[in-house]
């Protein structure tokens, strides 16, 4: 289920903005947080999709709270809004949170609907009505100011090039500029892709074939897809086991 928290330290405004968003989608899950700490603590514990936030809480102010959002390496690219009655701070917001776009009080329902419609893609939203992460989605920095969205599920493997990261998928390669593997791979989260390689991370379900060439090193092949990825000798119990339970070909 696609999910919004709702960061207002104003109990009223913070149930019109709610009501507001479940008259236009009904089955957005919503969490609500009244300050910087409690909000915090939801977010730790649930997976957000989008952050509405005050950006003149009390407690904190709100800009505070999106630095410790985007420092936590999942959300570094999510969809952050803030709620304002004016525009003073907003190009500090986007200059410095990187925020998508702000939603003026008193709050108007047309405006609300459109920036929602704009930011929430359609078949993310069906997810309400799936049991598997089959549409999540991830964020490819290609170059300063351009990104690429692709499903989590279509990457096939990713290999480390210099200072970047080439993210192979099953509609191309895409270099993801300025990145470690580590750090790639706690912006992905997934738990089928992991690590191969000192150079690469595969993932797991896209495997068709695995060659050894020594006794450190093998060969990952994946179907009707022409490149390679390495496995090295000291990450094989993260693949070996689960490969040989599925009956793929394990080539000693």
């Amino acid at each position: 289920m696609y999910s919004i928290i709702l960061v207002e330290d104003d109990s009223m405004q913070r149930e019109i903005l709610k009501t507001m968003i479940h008259s236009i989608y009904e089955s957005i899950k919503i969490y609500e947080a009244d300050s910087k700490s409690s909000a915090l603590e939801i977010i730790r514990n649930n997976y957000i999709n989008m952050f509405l936030i005050d950006i003149s809480l009390k407690e904190s102010s709100g800009l505070d709270l999106a630095r410790d959002i985007r420092n936590i390496p999942k959300y570094e690219f999510s969809e952050l809004i803030f709620l304002t009655t004016h525009l003073d701070y907003m190009i500090q917001a986007f200059k410095q949170i990187h925020c998508y776009d702000y939603i003026l009080k008193p709050y108007n329902k047309d405006e609300v609907q459109a920036i929602l419609n704009k930011l929430i893609d359609k078949h993310v939203y069906s997810l309400d009505r799936e049991d598997d992460n089959s549409n999540e989605e991830f964020i490819i920095k290609v170059r300063s100011g351009i990104f690429v969205r692709v499903n989590i599920n279509e990457i096939l493997f990713i290999e480390v090039n210099g200072r970047d990261c080439e993210v192979n998928t099953l509609n191309g390669c895409y270099t993801y500029s300025n990145i470690s593997l580590k750090k790639i791979l706690e912006l992905i989260d997934c738990e089928h892709i992991v690590q191969s390689h000192k150079a690469f991370a595969v993932n797991k379900n896209c495997i068709f074939k695995i060659e050894k060439v020594d006794i450190r090193l093998s060969t990952i092949y994946f179907n009707k897809y022409s490149k390679t990825a390495l496995l090295g000798y000291r990450f094989k119990s993260n693949i070996i086991p689960e490969f040989k339970q599925v009956g793929r070909c394990y080539a000693k």
